[in-house]
């Protein structure tokens, strides 16, 4: 069966991330390089805390390629935290160490307080370490493999940031990825960048954090992924839950989203081009306020995915809060922690939606060699015209 997954281990205060990889053809061209190009950009965006300075993640391939080119058998990757040396007495995995000192500090909107009570706990940093948003450097190199597989198909995805706080950017349609690229915050556009930054200034100096918006883009993504058959093959709702899944995720839209529920249908909907105006790719759409997807398919135009990121839940100053162990009032636990991680999260989104992508690639096109699935692309291709032309 022809199906990209992958499984994740790891703690954030661990010895490393661990990834495995399973359903890539033989014969991909991937690179420790190539991975790392996505692990900087994450680490990446004003807003970002010390971690990410004592940090320098990078994947190292321990199975699954061989000269360069992919075997077929499952990837193997690990990402070492050199934080370790510092937590080696608090994360060691033999037993007969020294007890530390239980952490029993709850804070308002992380996992803490429902994942002791969930996995019997007295502690929460057995919760705080895998809930931590370390696990999604392991994800974002499992996406950066899904993207070395949609490159050979001419599939590009990519993210910008849409607004921090309440400073939002101007403009509609596809941003200049080059600006977004140089841009701090990963906004392209200039004004409302120097703004978004001077807005992170202020929540840090006041010990506060800020969430904001992130919009996703696919081009290149062919018609037919996905299915309206049943309803967990319907391609938007893996998509969305991908996203969803996000730490700090708090809503999802695609295409027009929200938006279309005030248009009527008239407005809402993307009138379908007559042949003479397709340009160079069969079917074209007049708009894409679908952002893509039709009936749980791709319909040929970009997979467009927006999503909201709440405020990070670790405060410089922490909010009222009750003690794990006797209930009384306490403030939060602090542990170093970042202002703002929307243009972080964009990276993250990319990854979430390429990872989707290749799974319904793989599911469509198959392919035990990469030659063999893009044979099967190639002929596919030639079949999604007018079927009087056929």
């Amino acid at each position: 069966m022809d199906m990209f997954r992958f499984l994740t281990a790891g703690e954030s205060h661990g010895k490393a991330l661990t990834v495995i990889i399973e359903g890539l053809p033989a014969g991909l061209p991937l690179t420790e390089d190539y991975i790392a190009l996505d692990l900087r950009r994450r680490q990446g965006g004003y807003g970002r805390g010390q971690r990410q300075q004592i940090e320098e993640d990078r994947a190292e391939i321990l199975s699954g390629v061989r000269h360069g080119l992919t075997l077929g058998s499952p990837l193997g990757l690990v990402l070492r935290n050199r934080d370790w040396s510092n937590w080696q007495d608090i994360m060691q995995v033999e037993p007969g160490a020294e007890a530390s000192e239980k952490l029993t500090r709850l804070r308002p909107g992380h996992a803490d307080l429902a994942g002791a009570m969930k996995y019997g706990q007295d502690d929460v940093r057995p919760i705080l370490e895998r809930a931590s948003a370390r696990e999604t450097a392991a994800r974002v190199a499992v996406g950066a493999v899904a993207r070395r597989f949609l490159a050979e198909f001419g599939i590009a995805v990519r993210s910008h940031t849409c607004a921090i706080g309440e400073v939002a950017a101007q403009g509609q349609g596809e941003p200049d990825w080059a600006l977004v690229e140089q841009s701090p915050v990963r906004c392209a556009d200039r004004q409302a960048s120097e703004r978004m930054v001077g807005a992170i200034d202020v929540a840090r100096e006041a010990g506060d954090s800020l969430g904001g918006l992130f919009e996703v883009w696919a081009t290149g993504v062919p018609i037919g992924l996905g299915s309206h058959v049943h309803w967990d093959r319907r391609l938007d709702g893996r998509l969305a839950q991908a996203v969803m899944s996000i730490h700090a995720v708090k809503g999802v839209e695609i295409g027009g989203g929200f938006a279309l529920a005030r248009l009527p249908g008239s407005q809402a909907h993307d009138v379908i081009l007559p042949a003479d105006q397709w340009g160079d790719r069969p079917w074209r759409r007049a708009t894409n306020r679908a952002g893509g997807l039709e009936g749980g398919m791709t319909n040929g135009e970009p997979v467009i995915v927006r999503a909201a990121l709440k405020p990070i839940s670790t405060l410089g100053k922490p909010l009222p809060s009750a003690d794990l162990a006797t209930g009384e009032a306490i403030e939060a636990h602090y542990e170093r922690s970042d202002v703002c991680v929307v243009p972080a999260a964009g990276v993250i989104g990319e990854a979430m939606a390429a990872i989707v992508l290749a799974e319904a690639m793989r599911e469509k096109f198959g392919g035990d060699h990469i030659d063999e699935t893009k044979r099967n692309y190639q002929g596919y291709l030639s079949t999604i015209g007018p079927r009087g032309r056929e």
